[in-house]
Parts: structure tokens; C-alpha cells; sequence
């Protein structure tokens, strides 16, 4: 099949930024309560909802997966209001106190393309500092767009404004809150939701554009009485992990049927192994980068803040589980147990199977390109776990840690010297993955989010590419990054 000519990244120079944040005030598209199709998303005209909380979830596996509403992009440009609050939503089964975006433990899903524009209102009604980032994108991190310096204090509120540049992938994004030392908590009490880039439909063979799309956005919650939980959070203390906010949805599929599924981690701190016995996952794009040639897994292992698109193929007629399965992060870490995540329904007329696609996008290779400065970036811990470092310094927003010139690439060496597994992320530039512990790692696309194994290391290269400024690096365990495993990264021009 053909594809689009290859992806390059050209320097734009000082781009507004771009990106999205959630909403449900203007321009809101309808809720999706059923599966939506791939085809490129329309502006909805429709009122937007009521900001009431969500559904009852009363039971297991008792009603359907459904995908979050939308607020899509008109014209080039997405405008809309998050406002940022503590409330009551219905979750679980329960009423419980959780932080939300416009009322929602599952705010909207920003549906954009590459090139637009976005702009959001933002109202912090908290009775502390938040902020907006939005993870993975290649956007300014400088100004009000992309910019985690700022601060929004409670009662106040600031636009975000994002320019997107037209070489932006398409693929899954998220949005989450980036203050220091209250990442996790906020995040962990519900302000996370998804953003989606349009465009893989591009690269897919005529068949299968339009099948069938399903958001998977993983979220977990502790609890301490009727609150969500957002202060003194552990990592392995039991949680309650849901699917777009719902307990055990269900997922209906055909057999044989080829759908597409974003799995997304927009959790805190805990990792997933996602399995669907008997069905393997058809990867077409990882951390929002379409791969170039698709490739297929039992299982994938997604940190949080990571995501993975994949076809799947509807099993024979029956009943399955997709679940997490055990996981453990090292002898200083945590053991994550076995748990169901939604119940598989495959019923119906069999279809027969696609013929799924072998090569899919074209990607960088910075394997082949000069590297222009190396870098090592350590990741330590103190005996307890309780304080983390990089380069054995805590995170002071003041201090410059790293300086890179635009338009080179690097190599960085990213040492993990502590007993637990730590995840990698880097803002505004992905990063494509060299080698971990010595071995070559195939080039499927750039990345932003990955594990790097206890006392092993992990090298990468990345490019800079059209954004000067101070962003960050940090590992998105966000339990580690706000008790000070974060770094300044000073892009230069």
C-alpha cells in the first residue's frame, strides 16, 4: 500500500504551542456513548453537556464501555473552558469526592489535527496551585503554552494558547496537572484525560479506516472514606482501577472484527501489564508516533503516562477478560497484582479477518544522524524511598541541569541506580530508544515515556527540533518526580 511522504520536523521557529486541554464548555461534540469510527472526527454543533457527574457503576461488567464525550477542533482551531474543581461524581457505585475537569472524573477527550490551534480557558477552583501540561506533545514549552513553570492559584484564572505545528503525529495524548509536589496528587484524584491527534487512518490500508475506535484510558483510584485519594499516596497500597471511570465495562466486539483501541495510562504512579488471552495486541503507534511497521504482542507493559494504539481482532464468540496481570518493579519497588480491567464480548455475525498491515508510517532514524553533545542522566534514591534525585540533585525549577542547542541531536545515557524501575520522560522532543542494557532496540518510532530497568541503563538520542526554552525531564512515576526526581532542560538557540 502507499503512505504519505516521510514525517520530517522542520524548525518553525517560535510556534505559539499547541495543544489541548479538556473541557466541556464551548464547543463540546456530543458524548460519544457508543464506539465512534476512525474516519476524521467533525465539529459538533451540539450543546454542551451538563457537567453532572457520570452513571452509576453498581455492578461489574454490567454495561457498556463508553468512550468519553469530545471537544474537536472547527476550523483549525480549538477553543474551550476547563474549569478545575473538587465535587462529588459518581464512581464506583459510590458518591465520592474527586478532583475533576468541568465536573468529570473522565473529562472530554481533545480531538485536534496537525496544524490547529488551540486555546483554553482555565479556572482553578481548588483551594491550591495547579497548572496545565500536556504530555507527549510537540509544542513551545515557553509563554502560556506548554509552559509548567507557570501556576494558575486558586481562585484565578489564565488561557492556555498552543500552536500546533503541522508536522505533529498523530496518535494518542493525554493532559494532566504539572505543579510541583502536587503532580501526583491532583493527578491521581482525577484531573487526567486524553487528547487525540488525527491522522493514523492515513497511514492505514482502505479496509480498515473507519472500523470501529475505543478509548481504554486506564485510571486507578485509593480511597480514604467518601474522597478519592490525593495526599500521602503508596504506590502498591490497594486501588480501584477503572476504564473510562467505569468499573468493569464491557466491550462488545464480533468475531473477527478489527477495532482500534488506545490504551492510555493516565494514572499517577502504577504500572499495567494489559493481556486479552487468546488475542494479541497490533501495535500502530506508541506514545502518540505511528510505528513503521506494525507489530504484534500477547501483552504490553504501559507506565504510566504511556500509551499504545492497537488493532484487535475480535476473538471467537464468547466471553474474555481484558485484564492487568502480575508485575513486579524490583526487590525496592512494588508488586502490582492480577486484576480485571473490562469484560471481552465477542457475539454476533463473524466477520471475516482483515489482512492487517505489515509496514505502516515512515519514521526518523537518529541512528544515522551526527550526534552532537552526550549526556548521562542518574536516577538515585535514598534507602527509605522516599526522596529521589537526578544526577543526585533535587528538582530546583532555579537551577539549569542540562543545555541542548536546537537543531542537533543527542546521545543521552539514562543510568538507573536504585532497586526499582524508573520511567524516563522527556518534554516538547520524543526520543528514540538505542539500546537498554546494552542491547540494540529496533526503531518502531519516537517514544516519550520508557522504563528503565533497576541497575541497568537505557540510551537514547533526541532531536530539537523548532522550540527554544526551559522544559523539564523527570521519571512519571509522579510519586518520584515530586519528591524531586525532575530536572531543568534549557534548550538553546
Amino acid at each position: 500500500m502507499s503512505v504519505p511522504a516521510p514525517r520530517t520536523r522542520t524548525a518553525t521557529g517560535s510556534a505559539l504551542a499547541a495543544l489541548a486541554a479538556l473541557a466541556l464548555a464551548a464547543g463540546c461534540g456530543a458524548p460519544r456513548t457508543e464506539a465512534t469510527a476512525l474516519a476524521r472526527s467533525q465539529p459538533a454543533s451540539v450543546p454542551v453537556p451538563s457537567v453532572s457527574p457520570s452513571p452509576a457503576l453498581t455492578a461489574r461488567a454490567t454495561e457498556d464501555l463508553r468512550n468519553p464525550p469530545q471537544v474537536v477542533s472547527h476550523d483549525g482551531l480549538l477553543k474551550t473552558r476547563i474549569v478545575v474543581e473538587r465535587r462529588k461524581v459518581r464512581l464506583a457505585g459510590r458518591e465520592l469526592w474527586a478532583l475533576t475537569y468541568n465536573g468529570m472524573y473522565m473529562p472530554p477527550t481533545l480531538r485536534l489535527r496537525p496544524g490547529d490551534r488551540m486555546e483554553v480557558s482555565f479556572e482553578n477552583r481548588l483551594d491550591e496551585q495547579t497548572n496545565l501540561h500536556v504530555h507527549g506533545m510537540h509544542v513551545s514549552p515557553v509563554g502560556d503554552s506548554d509552559n509548567i513553570f507557570l501556576t494558575v492559584e486558586p481562585g484565578k484564572s489564565s488561557t492556555y494558547r498552543y500552536a500546533f505545528p503541522k508536522s505533529l503525529e498523530p496518535g494518542t495524548y493525554w493532559y494532566h496537572p504539572h505543579p510541583h509536589t502536587l503532580s501526583a496528587g491532583q493527578t491521581a484524584g482525577g484531573m487526567a484525560g486524553l487528547i487525540v491527534v488525527d491522522g493514523l487512518d492515513d497511514y492505514l490500508p482502505a479496509a480498515l479506516r473507519g472500523i470501529t475506535e475505543r478509548v481504554v484510558a486506564l485510571k486507578d483510584f485509593q480511597l480514604v472514606g467518601d474522597e478519592v485519594k490525593t495526599a500521602n499516596l503508596k504506590i502498591g497500597a490497594p486501588t480501584t482501577r477503572t476504564v473510562n471511570g467505569q468499573l468493569d465495562p464491557r466491550i462488545r466486539i464480533r468475531p473477527g472484527e478489527t477495532q482500534l483501541w488506545r490504551l492510555a495510562n493516565i494514572g499517577a504512579n502504577i504500572f499495567y501489564k494489559v493481556q486479552l488471552p487468546g488475542t494479541r495486541f497490533h501495535v500502530v503507534a506508541q506514545d502518540g508516533y505511528p510505528v513503521n511497521r506494525v507489530y504484534s504482542v500477547d501483552s504490553l507493559v504501559i507506565p504510566a503516562g504511556a500509551r499504545y494504539d492497537v488493532l484487535v481482532q475480535g476473538p471467537k464468540a464468547g466471553v474474555s477478560e481484558l485484564r492487568t496481570l502480575p508485575y513486579n518493579t524490583g526487590k525496592a519497588g512494588n508488586q502490582f497484582p492480577l486484576a480485571t480491567l473490562a469484560t471481552v464480548r465477542s457475539e454476533g455475525e463473524p466477520m471475516r479477518p482483515a489482512t492487517l498491515p505489515t509496514t505502516f508510517a515512515p519514521v526518523d532514524d537518529l541512528g544515522k544522524e551526527p550526534v552532537a553533545g552526550r549526556k548521562t542522566v542518574t536516577f538515585t534514591e535514598n534507602k527509605a524511598g522516599t526522596v529521589f534525585y537526578i544526577n543526585h540533585k533535587l528538582f530546583d525549577h532555579h537551577r539549569v541541569d542540562f543545555r541542548a542547542k536546537l537543531n542537533t541531536v543527542e546521545e543521552w545515557t539514562i543510568k538507573n541506580d536504585s532497586d526499582e524501575v524508573h520511567s524516563f520522560h522527556v518534554h516538547t522532543n520524543d526520543f528514540q530508544v538505542m539500546s537498554i542494557n546494552g542491547k540494540p532496540q529496533t526503531n518502531y518510532g519516537f517514544q516519550d515515556t520508557v522504563d528503565v530497568p533497576p541497575r541497568g541503563n537505557m540510551v537514547v538520542r533526541i532531536r530539537f527540533l523548532d522550540y527554544p526554552g526551559k522544559t523539564v525531564l523527570h521519571c512519571h512515576i509522579l510519586n518520584h518526580e515530586d519528591a524531586g526526581m525532575m530536572a531543568v532542560l534549557q534548550i538553546e538557540k
